[in-house]
């Protein structure tokens, strides 16, 4: 097993808790999903959320979603003048057999548009 470096995004349509909490959940699944991961394949997630999202912390949306024990911690993105709204990035650490060529990046929605390199 290797550790790896897995990213992800999602734009969210409003600042509410709840509908962070889905979003939040939604890009987890994806992330798991796509690469064949479980929770105990998680080592630690950073998330970050750009200065306009008050309403909930996404570390806390990812409790409630069920990844209970994984470190995690938050952080706000630079206040960048015209950079996309509303936006909360992950960075998952992981433990898999996949190489990084094919670690799937996941970005959902119209966060698909901030890395098209790699948006899957």
């Amino acid at each position: 097993m290797a550790v790896r470096a897995v990213r992800g995004a999602v734009q969210l349509e409003r600042d509410e808790a709840g509908h962070m909490g889905e979003q939040v959940e939604e890009l987890l699944t994806a992330v798991l999903g796509r690469n064949g991961l479980d929770a105990d394949d998680l080592i630690s997630i950073w998330f970050t959320a750009t200065p306009d999202l008050h309403s909930d912390f996404p570390a806390a949306a990812a409790r409630r979603a069920g990844i209970v024990d994984v470190p995690l911690i938050c952080a706000q993105e630079l206040d960048i003048e015209g950079a996309m709204p509303r936006v909360v990035r992950l960075l998952a650490h992981v433990e898999t057999a996949l190489p990084k060529s094919r670690i799937a990046h996941v970005y959902l929605g119209a966060a698909a548009a901030l890395r098209k390199d790699i948006a899957q």
